[in-house]
């Protein structure tokens, strides 16, 4: 089974790109969504609780996500914390949800990846194809406020993230999003229904 992974920043249009390919008949997986289900793991909660304190919990003792970012992402040492606690059980539903796929006959499957920092030391590793979706820096910051986030979180988060030309560097396939929504759609659709994969 061929993995499609989309990588890309804050607001550069992954969801977009993604939607294109799944309404073209592709199964997905959401990395960030992965990431946030394994917030439930027991496990996973006890070394949250032990690394950042008991204020990452809302009153129901379940991660509160907002909470838990404003401590991992003030510093790359407090991001590479969470990434300790996390990164290996991501790859663990990761690779379980891949093998269900593959057995129910799938032939590729579209991975969305937000964290994405290079094809060798990161679950891209096992990528077929990896598709950069770029766009202008404040284009992306207003994307990203025009769906909630603050703009001091996005910035800062895009600071911790690869740049483009990073991006640009390790993928196969680069769509540049300076466009519309339409626009990106089309032309990841023209792209999959030219491209071999075989």
């Amino acid at each position: 089974m061929k993995k499609l992974f989309i990588i890309g920043g804050m607001g550069a249009g992954k969801s977009t790109a993604r939607k294109a390919l799944t309404d073209e008949g592709l199964p997905y997986i959401d990395l960030d969504k992965v990431g946030h289900d394994i917030h439930s793991w027991d496990t996973v909660k006890e070394e949250l609780r032990e690394t950042f304190g008991d204020d990452v919990f809302d009153a129901q003792g379940c991660v509160d996500r907002a909470a838990l970012a404003a401590k991992a992402f003030v510093s790359p040492a407090e991001t590479r914390k969470l990434n300790r606690i996390t990164m290996p059980r991501i790859e663990e539903a990761y690779l379980d949800r891949v093998a269900e796929l593959e057995a129910e006959g799938h032939d590729a499957v579209v991975v969305e990846y937000s964290v994405f920092k290079n094809r060798l030391t990161s679950l891209a590793y096992s990528a077929d194809v990896v598709i950069a979706i770029v766009a202008p820096l404040d284009l992306r910051i207003e994307r990203a406020m025009k769906s909630g986030f603050d703009e001091a979180d996005v910035r800062r988060r895009i600071a911790q993230q690869i740049t483009d030309a990073e991006r640009i560097e390790a993928a196969d396939v680069v769509f540049n999003n300076d466009s519309t929504p339409e626009e990106l759609r089309n032309e990841v659709i023209t792209w999959w229904r030219d491209c071999d994969l075989s």
